[in-house]
C-alpha cells in the first residue's frame, strides 16, 4: 500500500471530521480512505467553509503531546531534561534519527496534513465559492495560510522540503524532490502575502482564533526574519536588506493593532475556559481549546505536562488539579534563572511557581523528637516534638532561588547527627525550616553554568538531583480547569502568536541593521511593562492552577482535591530569595534601558556575555536579545528554533544545558541545526522512474550526518 495515497486521502477525512490526523506509534498508514462522495463535498461552498473551518484543528498540533516538548523545549539553554529525560531530544542522542516517531515523524505527519486541505480550499474556492460572498477571501485567504504555516514549521526544523503545491484530486504521485530553502522561503512568503491581503482586520464573525490579517503579518515578520538569520547566510545575502524592512513593516502593524497587556500578568492569569484572560489583546493567534470534551479529540492541550517540578511524593503533598499532573519532561537550567533580574524583572516570578500548598496533614512531616534533642540549637521556638511541622492550608513546599554568596542557608543534621541536604533539614540563619525547602544555593557554594562531567561539582542544588524533579517550574501552561487529577486534557488556549514577539522580532531587526537606538525603543516596550508597577504586591504570582477555585469537579472535592487546602498557591518565594526588606516601590525605572552602554553593561547579562566569549558590541547586542526573548517568551515553544536560525544553538546548548556535559550525546553542528527526514517518508517515495530510491538516492533526499 502505496504511502501517499494513503496519507493525503486520510487528511481529507481528518479536515472533514474537524479532527486532527496525529500519530503516536501508529502510523498514518492506519487511516481510512476517503470516499469519492466525501471529495465531491469540498466542491461546495458549505463544504470548503466545513474545510476551512476543519484546519483550524491543526494549528492545536504543536500543544497536542510530546513532539511539542521534544522539539520546540528541549536540547536548549532555558530547559534540560527533567523527570522524564529524553535522551534523543535533550542529549541530540543517537535515537535522534530518521526512525524517530516520537515527534519528529508526527510534525512531518501532520504539517503535510495540513497543506492538503489547504491546497484544496486554494483551488476549489477559486472555482466554486461565489465571488460575490463577503467570505470568499476568508475562504482564500485561510488556505494560503494554512499551506504557508504548514510549509513554515517544516523547514524551520527540516530546511528544504518538497513543495506540494496542487491537492491530489485522486491522482497520486509518488515522486518527490526536496526544494531548497531559498524556494522554500519564497512559496512561504507568497502565500503569507496573499492571506495578508485577503483575510480581513477582524475575525470572521468575532470568532475568537480564527484567522486575522494581523496574524498573516506576524508570520511574515517571522519568515522575513528567518530567511535573514544566520542559518541561511550560504543564499540569503540578496534579501537581507528587504528582509529586515519587511519585519519592521510587519512587525509595527501587529503592534499598533494588538497593544501588549499593561501587566505581564496578565498573559497568564488563567481563572477559567474561555474566560477574558483568553481574549487579551496582546494576543495574536491561539489555538482553540476548551473544557468541553467533545473538542478533545486524541489529545487535547497536553504543555501542561511538560513543565511541572515533581511534589506529590513529598510529604503532607497529594496530586490534585491545581497543582497539575507532573510529567516534568524539562527542568529550568541555571540561565533560565540567571537571565532574570529577579529583583526588578517580575517575569521571572509571574513565569514561575516557588510555592505548593499543602492539602494532607496526616501525611505532613513532624516535628522529630531524636533529632531536636541531638541538634538543639537547630530547631525553632515554636517546634514541638510530634506535631506537624505544616498542616493544610499552609505552604508546604518552597524554593529559594537566591544568588551565589547567601550565607543565610546551610544544610541542616538530621536525626542522626549527620549533615544532610535533605529538604527536610534545611537551615535558614542556623534553624530548620518547616516547609519542605529547596534552596538553589548554600553558603559558600560557588556559581557554576553546567554540572561538571564527574558529578563533583554542581550549577546550584537543584541539579545535585537526578532526575532533575526538583526545581521552579514554569507555569505558563498550568490548568485547574482539568475534569480529574489523572486529566491529560488541558483546557487553556494555546499561544500562537502575541505582539510582545513582534516587538522583539523588529528590535532584531533594528540590532542586525546596526541601529541600536532604534532596537531599545522597542526593547523597553517589553522591559517597561516588565518592571514592577508601583503598589504592586511582589509577593504574588498567580497562574492557571488557580482555575480551580471556578472548576465544579473541585467544588464537590472530587478528582482528587483535598478539602484541606491546595496545591496551588499565588503566594511566592520573592523577598526570601532576594532577602530584601519588603517594598512596593516601582522598578520599571531600573528595567528602562537607557542606552547601548546599559546593555553592554547589564549585571543579568554579563556572564553570559563572558560564557558565550561575546566580545563585540554587535555579539553582545544579539546575545542580549536572544536573552531578552528568554526573559519574555520562555516556554512558548519558539527557543529551538530561534537557537537553530541564528547559530547559537551548539555554543548556548555547550555552556547551559547540563546535558552536554553528561556523556548522553553530543551537539554536531554540521547534523543538529535540522531534523532527519523521516524514513517512512523515504521508504515510501519513488524516483523518476518509479523504483523505490536506493540507499544512495535516500542519502541525497536526508539531512546530512542521519
Amino acid at each position: 500500500m502505496k504511502t501517499n495515497k494513503i496519507f493525503f486521502a486520510s487528511i481529507l477525512v481528518g479536515a472533514t471530521l474537524g479532527t486532527a490526523v496525529t500519530s503516536c506509534s501508529e502510523s498514518f498508514l492506519d487511516e481510512e480512505l476517503i470516499t469519492e462522495k466525501g471529495t465531491a463535498y469540498f466542491n461546495t461552498e458549505a463544504g470548503l467553509n466545513d474545510l476551512a473551518t476543519g484546519t483550524y484543528q491543526k494549528l492545536k498540533f504543536k500543544f497536542n503531546y510530546v513532539w511539542g516538548y521534544n522539539m520546540y523545549n528541549m536540547g536548549i539553554d532555558e530547559f534540560t531534561g527533567g523527570n522524564n529525560d529524553m535522551a534523543a531530544w535533550n542529549h541530540y542522542g543517537s535515537d535522534l534519527n530518521s526512525g524517530e516517531t516520537s515527534s519528529n515523524q508526527p510534525l512531518w505527519d501532520n504539517m503535510y496534513g495540513t497543506i492538503e486541505p489547504a491546497n484544496i480550499l486554494i483551488q476549489n474556492v477559486e472555482r466554486y465559492y461565489s465571488k460575490g460572498s463577503d467570505k470568499y477571501g476568508w475562504r482564500l485567504g485561510e488556505g494560503y495560510f494554512f499551506r504557508a504555516y504548514a510549509y513554515f514549521e517544516l523547514v524551520k526544523q527540516f530546511g528544504g522540503v518538497p513543495l506540494k503545491l496542487e491537492p491530489s484530486n485522486g491522482k497520486i504521485n509518488y515522486t518527490y524532490t526536496r526544494n531548497t530553502e531559498e524556494e522554500c522561503f519564497a512559496q512561504i512568503i507568497s502565500d503569507f502575502e496573499r492571506a495578508y491581503s485577503l483575510l480581513p482586520e477582524k475575525p470572521e464573525d468575532n470568532q475568537l482564533g480564527r484567522l486575522t490579517k494581523s496574524a498573516a503579518a506576524h508570520f511574515l515578520a517571522k519568515a522575513h526574519l528567518f530567511r535573514a538569520s544566520e542559518l541561511h547566510d550560504s543564499w540569503n545575502a540578496p534579501y537581507k536588506d528587504a528582509d529586515l524592512a519587511a519585519v519592521i513593516r510587519y512587525g509595527d502593524e501587529v503592534i499598533k493593532a494588538h497593544p501588549l497587556c499593561a501587566n505581564f500578568q496578565e498573559l497568564w492569569d488563567y481563572t477559567e475556559p474561555d474566560g477574558a484572560n483568553e481574549k487579551v489583546a496582546e494576543v495574536v493567534l491561539a489555538a482553540q481549546f476548551s473544557d468541553n470534551s467533545d473538542s478533545w479529540g486524541r489529545f487535547g492541550n497536553q504543555m501542561h505536562l511538560c513543565f511541572p517540578s515533581v511534589y506529590q511524593n513529598l510529604a503532607g503533598m497529594k496530586r490534585d488539579i491545581s497543582g497539575d499532573r507532573e510529567f516534568s519532561y524539562v527542568s529550568a537550567t541555571e540561565y533560565a534563572m540567571q537571565v532574570f533580574d529577579r529583583v526588578n524583572d517580575s517575569r521571572f516570578w509571574k513565569s514561575f511557581v516557588t510555592k505548593y500548598g499543602c492539602n494532607y496533614t496526616n501525611g505532613a512531616p513532624k516535628w522529630d523528637a531524636d533529632a531536636m534533642a541531638r541538634n538543639p540549637g537547630e530547631y525553632p521556638a515554636e517546634a514541638k516534638a510530634g506535631e506537624h511541622r505544616f498542616v493544610g492550608g499552609q505552604i508546604g513546599l518552597k524554593y529559594i532561588v537566591n544568588n551565589p554568596g547567601d550565607p543565610r542557608f546551610t544544610p541542616g543534621h538530621d536525626k542522626d547527627g549527620r549533615e544532610t541536604k535533605s529538604e527536610d533539614y534545611v537551615l535558614k540563619d542556623g534553624k530548620v525550616c518547616p516547609e519542605h525547602t529547596f534552596v538553589r544555593y548554600y553558603a559558600g557554594q560557588p556559581f557554576q553554568w553546567n554540572t561538571a562531567r564527574d558529578n563533583t561539582t554542581h550549577s546550584g542544588n537543584y541539579y545535585t538531583i537526578y532526575p532533575h524533579n526538583r526545581g521552579v517550574a514554569l507555569s505558563k501552561f498550568r490548568d485547574g480547569a482539568r475534569n480529574s487529577v489523572a486529566s491529560q486534557f488541558g483546557t487553556r488556549d494555546a499561544i500562537i502568536a502575541r505582539s510582545a514577539d513582534d516587538v522583539l522580532m523588529v528590535a532584531e531587526a533594528y540590532i542586525r541593521k546596526g541601529d541600536y537606538d532604534k532596537a531599545i525603543v522597542y526593547l523597553n516596550m517589553v522591559r517597561d511593562r516588565a518592571g514592577y508597577a508601583e503598589g504592586e504586591d511582589r509577593s504574588v504570582s498567580r497562574d492557571g492552577g488557580q482555575a480551580y477555585k471556578k472548576n465544579p469537579v473541585c467544588a464537590n472535592k472530587g478528582g482528587g482535591f483535598s478539602a484541606e487546602g491546595a496545591i496551588y498557591t499565588d503566594e511566592n518565594t520573592y523577598f526570601e530569595s532576594n532577602n530584601i526588606p519588603v517594598t512596593t516601590a516601582s522598578t520599571k525605572g531600573r528595567m528602562h534601558l537607557g542606552s547601548v552602554a546599559d546593555i553592554l553593561n547589564s549585571e543579568a547579562d554579563k556572564p553570559i556575555y563572558e560564557a558565550l566569549k561575546c566580545n563585540t558590541d554587535a555579539e553582545k547586542m544579539m546575545c542580549f536579545l536572544l536573552n531578552e526573548r528568554t526573559r519574555e517568551l520562555i516556554g512558548e515553544s519558539q527557543r529551538w528554533e530561534d537557537l537553530a536560525r541564528t547559530k547559537t544553538l551548539e555554543a548556548r546548548w555547550n555552556a547551559f544545558n547540563d546535558g552536554s556535559q553528561r556523556g548522553i550525546g553530543k551537539f554536531d553542528p554540521a547534523k543538529h541545526y535540522y531534523r532527519p527526514i523521516p524514513q517512512s517518508f523515504l521508504d515510501g517515495i519513488t524516483n523518476a522512474g518509479g523504483a523505490s530510491l536506493s540507499k544512495e538516492e535516500k542519502e541525497k533526499m536526508q539531512n546530512p550526518g542521519y
